[in-house]
């Protein structure tokens, strides 16, 4: 099992150097100033670990592999920060989702899936004011899919911030890794072929190269 760790380098800096400018769509990353006993984004965290027990570790996780990706293609200063920030908080606004359906124990139906999707645009909000717009605007698109099937907003392919693309990956890689109580945990090995399956669907085909390339380097130091 890989482990994360600061064995990453920037062995795809190519890719890296022609997606500057579009790590989180539009420009401008200016904080709105938030409204006076708002809880911060890290306070919301938090909360959400208590009352989801794998939260907390599964943000940490989807973090710092976004951090892996993002030196590999050569992002560096703050564009790294920014979407190892929204990596962070990619779940935030699951806050607004009921104990009921954050943790049940199977699959949801359709009408909890549509309560469960509205957490991407109720994050963007809990970060106004308190991270810069370019953190709010990833955890918004962090569920976008490379085929448009994604939500909030339906966007397709490159219209996806690069920043998104990656956390979607990410995101999905440690989900499928790790059990659910209605599933058991897949191995790294049908992680990847799941995540080879999606490519060019539901991620971004070029980042996943990027992504499986990093990992199975990582995981062969760490067992040398």
């Amino acid at each position: 099992m890989w482990k994360p760790g600061p064995l990453a380098r920037p062995r795809h800096a190519a890719h890296g150097a022609a997606a500057r400018g579009r790590l989180a769509g539009p420009a401008g990353g200016r904080r709105r100033r938030p409204a006076s006993g708002c809880l911060s984004p890290d306070g919301v965290n938090r909360v959400l670990a208590q009352r989801a027990p794998r939260m907390a570790a599964h943000q940490r996780a989807v973090a710092e592999l976004t951090g892996v990706v993002a030196r590999a293609i050569g992002l560096d200063g703050e564009e790294r920060h920014a979407v190892v920030r929204a990596a962070e908080l990619h779940d935030v606004g699951k806050i607004a989702v009921p104990d009921a359906i954050l943790n049940k124990p199977g699959p949801l139906d359709e009408a909890e899936l549509e309560v469960m999707r509205r957490h991407a645009v109720a994050g963007q909000h809990i970060l106004a004011g308190f991270e810069p717009a370019v953190v709010g605007r990833l955890v918004r698109a962090s569920h976008e899919r490379w085929d448009g099937s994604g939500y909030p907003d339906g966007l397709r392919g490159e219209a996806i911030p690069l920043g998104a693309r990656i956390i979607t990956i990410c995101d999905s890689f440690d989900a499928m890794t790790h059990a659910r109580p209605y599933r058991p945990a897949r191995s790294v090995s049908e992680a990847f072929a799941e995540l080879r399956h999606g490519a060019g669907r539901r991620f971004d085909p070029a980042l996943v190269a990027v992504f499986l390339s990093e990992l199975a380097y990582l995981e062969t130091r760490v067992t040398q």
